[in-house]
């Protein structure tokens, strides 16, 4: 059976709580940057609930817990709420050499729920109720836009309550079931498992590099890129990628901005002297 804090009912998380982080996920965008995406956003929605959890703690948990949740995080903003509930009630019943896996949990969610937010809510119910909305306005009634609003709303704001209401119950009932450990483990590996994968995928559509340097001149010119990528595809990309998280290890994710800097202004020098294509 998992280890659990012993909360004191000062210290125990309430819907109240709760629906204050529903109320700041509103705001879950306002910060979104290509760093990290929504990991300050994600933060600020949790404020509220870290604070309670942490009340107690010493700074150096208390600074570990804000840095744990400022790591990247992207999903669907309609969603989020759900992945909140669901981490809040892990951070609630976890130890504090557990906490790995409570952030192993809310990164696996982040990719499945991001799509099915896109293609249920994006670009279903969102088109539908603009051309609700549309269809009222091209004949002049100032009620469609204000229609479109209310329809979005009305399934956006309940998704949203009892998104984050939901989570944190089945957090919770998780984490109190015989078998809890047993399956947190079980998340925690497929969620590592499932990363692997995701970034294996990402490295080979985001990250191109490709040589421009030949071997010869005319019709008998030999292409360097296209024998590589005969003997391993993408080698180039998967090098370049393994360079960055050396750097990233041994400088401790300190200098991510000069990094990204340092590979622009590299890659522009040796596309000028035709290394690069």
């Amino acid at each position: 059976m998992m280890k659990k804090h012993e909360q004191s009912s000062e210290n125990k998380i309430t819907k109240k709580d709760l629906n204050k982080a529903l109320l700041r996920s509103q705001a879950v965008q306002f910060s979104h940057n290509y760093e990290r995406m929504q990991s300050l956003g994600t933060l600020y929605i949790m404020t509220p609930i870290l604070k309670k959890l942490y009340k107690n703690k010493t700074l150096e948990e208390r600074v570990n817990c804000q840095r744990r949740h400022l790591e990247f995080f992207n999903s669907h903003p309609m969603l989020v709420p759900f992945i909140i509930g669901i981490t809040a009630a892990l951070e609630e019943n976890t130890q504090e050499d557990e906490k790995d896996s409570v952030i192993a949990v809310k990164t696996s969610m982040m990719g499945p729920l991001a799509g099915l937010g896109d293609s249920l809510l994006n670009f279903t119910w969102f088109p539908i109720a603009g051309s609700i909305g549309a269809s009222f306005g091209v004949e002049g009634n100032f009620l469609g836009p204000i229609l479109m609003f209310v329809l979005i709303n009305a399934l956006y704001w309940p998704l949203k309550y009892y998104g984050i209401h939901l989570g944190y119950n089945k957090g919770r009932e998780i984490l109190k079931s015989d078998g809890g450990k047993k399956i947190l483990d079980r998340i925690t590996t497929s969620a590592n498992v499932i990363g692997v994968m995701v970034a294996g995928a990402l490295i080979t559509n985001v990250v191109k590099l490709n040589l421009a340097i030949e071997i010869g001149k005319g019709d008998n010119a030999i292409n360097i890129q296209q024998m590589i990528d005969k003997v391993i595809p993408n080698m180039l990309p998967m090098f370049m990628t393994l360079a960055c998280l050396f750097f990233l290890k041994k400088f401790k994710g300190k200098y991510i901005v000069s990094l990204i800097f340092a590979i622009i202004i590299i890659s522009i020098i040796l596309s000028s002297l035709g290394i690069l294509a």
